[in-house]
């Protein structure tokens, strides 16, 4: 549980890319996805941090501090992120940190989302339920993570 918990905190903290971009290459349009996502995947990771420090007991257990985090996950799940992905924000842009492979398989990429979309459900009806709950709904929502990063995101070896 402990790796676990490790590993989705790197991850999430990795996001999608959070190097500052060399806006004068790139275009505006494609500059401005990128932040937005790298600012979705920064709010992902804070909140996942806060839940990940809890279910290694690295900070005391809160009730309210997991229902918050959690709450926040599920939210950002819900919003549109359609526009933080034009093609042309891959690799191939300083900063970015999502791999081509995203634009060859959507319908893959979607399932994933949906995957995280239900991992956050889960973890936001569990948090404030105890230390045992929390722990139990990271492996779900690690995993969700997880997988959309290890198929369309540079690792950072």
């Amino acid at each position: 549980m402990k790796r676990l918990a490790t590993a989705l905190t790197v991850l999430s903290v990795a996001g999608f890319g959070t190097t500052a971009l060399a806006q004068d290459d790139v275009d505006p349009a494609i500059a401005a996805a990128m932040k937005a996502r790298q600012a979705h995947m920064q709010l992902y990771a804070h909140n996942i941090g806060v839940l990940g420090g809890m279910a290694r007991e690295r900070i005391p257990y809160d009730a309210d501090a997991a229902q918050a985090a959690a709450s926040n996950i599920a939210a950002l799940t819900t919003l549109n992120q359609s526009t933080y992905w034009p093609e042309g924000s891959d690799t191939s842009v300083e900063g970015s940190k999502a791999l081509p492979a995203i634009w060859e398989n959507l319908d893959d990429v979607m399932s994933k989302s949906e995957d995280l979309v239900m991992a956050a459900a889960a973890m936001e009806d569990a948090a404030g339920q105890g230390l045992g709950a929390l722990q139990g709904a990271m492996g779900g929502l690690g995993g969700a993570c997880g997988a959309c990063h290890e198929d369309y995101r540079l690792s950072d070896d």
